[in-house]
């Protein structure tokens, strides 16, 4: 895991519920991920994960009261928040969000997000409740004016609860809390952008059965899905059939073909300001795939397959887009094994687009790292060899330096 959290000191509150055994998950990736963690319970919260528990993940001794002398003013709700660089509340039950709304400040967790310094110290507030709790219009008006007041409000996750019903409400997944803690550090150079990604391989089908695919594993398009939406950007994934989990807060379409996958990125670049074409999209489709499968008929002959072009998403999105007087700001990578340099210069002014990403080889299929090459009109610059997230922020906070001087 990288070290997204390094050097951040977080406060995690617990509060009353059964979701608290996975905030010992949660403490542990967040140290996992390079953070120091300051864990602050609610009486209600010691009934359900024991102090020592949440002490031994931490490393940190755990406070549960106001009048907890080991800070050497006695003042815990005042030095516990200023020492952090976010407060995250998971479990956070429908009783301490109605707390927070009012204002309330009788115990230490609640005190210390009151005395918190506002535009310093961020509140993420995890909820978890029953489904018809969380239903309920007073919890639902609580959240809204939770959210007015400054906190970002993670939302729920739905499925069966400890109560025996089914519906919204759980917590959310420490792995799904991690992501949305990382994010809201993340530099938000594309706030306001709504960015169209697509990602992984096409399939392009012979018969029911069968069909002409490639190795792409859809990882660096899906990074840069999540580094945008970290940036701040809407954003929408258009994704090729790859295995992966689709990133926090990106709005997914999933598609099979070429000529779906064009459609579908049609549509969804009505209102977007930037297109980044990492897709490997087949070159070719079968000019006329069967209706059922292709069987051997025992002559020892084999099929003879037509094949046609696909088109090419990226110039023709490009070049549309240009013709209605829309500025969409394109982005398209390539994948060569020989002569990367010549190939990306050549293929940026063959598609008309401002920045061609290359994938510095050997093949980069599958793999979590890979290294780039910026190619762009002023040049081509190396982004060296990383994680693929790491090299997506960075290509996200390259395309925002881009963006105001190519709007003119």
């Amino acid at each position: 895991m990288q070290q997204d959290l390094a050097g951040k000191h977080i406060l995690l509150g617990l509060t009353g519920g059964v979701a608290c055994y996975k905030s010992a998950e949660l403490c542990r990736l967040f140290i996992k991920a390079g953070a120091t963690v300051q864990v602050v319970m609610t009486e209600a919260a010691t009934q359900f994960i024991t102090p020592v528990t949440m002490q031994a993940l931490s490393g940190q001794p755990v406070y549960l009261s106001q009048w907890d002398a080991r800070q050497a003013n006695n003042m815990p709700h005042i030095n516990l928040g200023r020492e952090a660089d976010a407060i995250v509340l998971a479990p956070a039950s429908a009783d301490f969000i109605a707390r927070l709304v009012q204002g309330r400040s009788d115990e230490l967790l609640s005190l210390l997000c009151l005395a918190r310094p506002l535009q310093r110290v961020p509140l993420l507030v995890a909820p978890a409740m029953n489904r018809e709790m969380w239903a309920h219009p007073a919890t639902q008006r609580n959240l809204r004016q939770l959210a007015d007041d400054g906190a970002l409000v993670l939302g729920v996750g739905q499925g069966w609860q400890a109560c025996g019903e089914a519906g919204d409400g759980r917590m959310l997944e420490p792995a799904e809390l991690l992501e949305e803690v990382v994010a809201h550090f993340q530099p938000k150079v594309l706030l306001g952008e709504h960015v169209v990604v697509t990602a992984g391989p096409t399939f392009e089908a012979m018969d029911p059965i069968r069909g002409i695919t490639n190795h792409s594993s859809g990882k660096m398009g899906f990074a840069i899905a999540r580094a945008a939406r970290e940036a701040g950007a809407r954003v929408t994934l258009v994704a090729g059939p790859v295995h992966l989990p689709t990133p926090r807060g990106v709005q997914r379409v999933d598609v099979a073909s070429a000529q779906q996958m064009l459609q579908a990125v049609q549509a969804a670049v009505a209102d977007a300001s930037v297109f980044v074409a990492t897709a490997a999209v087949a070159d070719w489709r079968p000019a006329d795939p069967q209706m059922h499968k292709i069987k051997k008929d025992g002559s020892g002959q084999t099929p003879v397959l037509r094949f046609v072009e696909n088109p090419d998403i990226l110039h023709t999105v490009a070049q549309g887009e240009r013709a209605r007087g829309r500025q969409l700001f394109c982005v398209g990578f390539a994948a060569e094994s020989e002569n990367l340099l010549e190939h990306a210069k050549a293929k940026r002014l063959r598609k008309g687009i401002p920045l061609l990403v290359g994938n510095i080889g050997p093949l980069t299929f599958g793999q979590d790292d890979n290294s780039l090459l910026l190619v762009d009109e002023h040049g081509a610059r190396e982004l060296p060899r990383a994680s693929k997230l790491a090299l997506a922020r960075e290509l996200a906070s390259e395309i925002a330096v881009r963006l105001r001087p190519w709007r003119g």
